[in-house]
């Protein structure tokens, strides 16, 4: 028999004790499910706290609220069956127990059941099937999830092929669950049902597939799984623009030779051409933030000169990645400590010294700062005096 103990995450043992009591935990009537079973048997800190009871959601709710615990829900929260509660200052999601009614790849249609098989089987892959009893510890395995988790080994529960019918996310999501927990090839089955139903993503808004890649590319070292990928074509319906894994293995040396954590951003930068175009196209096609957007076009530019003006003029965060996309691991290193400094000039200053009001300010303070930072950002102030001297000498010489 295999048991697990109460997670460390929970830091109001008492609060938790109050919600399993409340939704009847010492008669099956709740367990610890999915992540935080797989993750603390795999001695991780788990992210996530999630747990599955056989009451409706409304009853589940009105529990919480009766053992004195802040509640939220929504009301497709409910029509899923979820609801929210905060258990030391952490939400804790409480679904129903439920089974599928209808599928078409996105969306699914449930109905709630009190088999905790039947809502198991729902479930993706055998490793996040895992339930616990709260108050035992002890892990209930319907699927094999315990042998897999510990061969290294993702695969779909039942047949690949229909799992995957039901929701097209899953093709990326075990490649995602595959490059975190995985060792070895991918298991075959799986594999091959991902590979024979790759178009089935362009079904798939690009948010939700952008939100799976880049929790890929977070994982210490993608690069394995996304070769795999690769070979089975999984990025062509897609993301064509996704052709080899060199650069993506090179940046992910980079980064640990740096001890730069991962960037998930910046690792799609690597896998894409260092085309502005190309890279600009895919995060808007991917409907990443402004901010990421960026962050990608940033990235295709060259890396030549000085680090400290590279992270000068597009940023420290946009410097790191082309230091690192370009193997200059010491550089990035080195520009993180670096504390980016501020122009100390205005326009008023340069009038001050002499400058008359007017265009000539602007563009000889944008020259002044150009200088400052060729120079290594040294006295702007006596770089400014002399550009106004310069200028004013100029004037005079031009006079009748």
């Amino acid at each position: 028999m295999t048991t697990v103990a109460i997670p460390p995450a929970i830091d109001d043992a008492a609060a938790l004790g109050r919600l399993v009591d409340a939704l009847d935990g010492a008669h099956e009537g709740a367990r610890y499910i999915g992540g935080w079973v797989r993750d603390t048997l795999l001695g991780l800190d788990p992210q996530d706290i999630d747990v599955a009871t056989r009451f409706a959601p409304q009853d589940a709710e009105a529990r919480a609220k009766a053992a004195g615990l802040a509640t939220w829900s929504t009301p497709s929260g409910i029509a899923h069956g979820t609801i929210g509660v905060i258990v030391g200052g952490k939400t804790i999601e409480v679904t129903t127990l439920r089974r599928d009614v209808a599928t078409d790849g996105r969306h699914a249609t449930v109905t709630f059941t009190e088999d905790w098989r039947e809502d198991a089987a729902r479930r993706d892959f055998t490793i996040n099937a895992l339930s616990a009893d709260p108050l035992t510890g002890v892990v209930y395995d319907y699927f094999g999830g315990l042998g897999d988790l510990a061969a290294g080994r993702v695969r779909f529960i039942g047949d690949p092929a229909q799992r995957i019918a039901e929701d097209h996310l899953r093709i990326l999501r075990f490649f995602r669950f595959f490059a975190r927990f995985g060792r070895g090839a991918p298991d075959p089955e799986s594999y091959a049902a991902c590979v024979l139903r790759a178009k089935d993503l362009m079904a798939l808004s690009r948010e939700r597939i952008a939100t799976e890649l880049l929790k890929l590319l977070a994982v210490p070292d993608p690069v394995a799984t996304v070769a795999a990928m690769l070979a089975g074509g999984l990025f062509a319906p897609v993301l064509p623009e996704i052709v080899e894994t060199g650069r993506l293995a090179a940046l992910v040396a980079n980064e640990a030779a740096a001890a730069i954590p991962p960037d998930s951003v910046r690792r799609l930068a690597a896998l894409l051409p260092a085309s502005a175009e190309v890279a600009d196209g895919v995060g808007g096609r991917l409907r990443l933030s402004k901010a990421e957007r960026k962050r990608l076009v940033l990235a295709t530019g060259p890396a030549a000169g000085s680090p400290h003006a590279l992270a000068y003029e597009i940023g420290t965060e946009s410097a790191v990645d082309r230091l690192l996309l370009h193997s200059a691991a010491d550089s990035a290193r080195m520009i993180l400590a670096w504390p980016r400094p501020r122009f100390p000039l205005t326009g008023g200053d340069l009038i001050a010294m002499g400058l008359t009001a007017g265009p000539i300010v602007a563009a000889t303070l944008r020259m002044i700062e150009q200088r400052w930072v060729a120079a290594g950002f040294v006295d702007a102030t006596a770089l400014a005096r002399a550009e106004v001297a310069t200028a004013l000498g100029a004037r005079e010489s031009r006079s009748p």
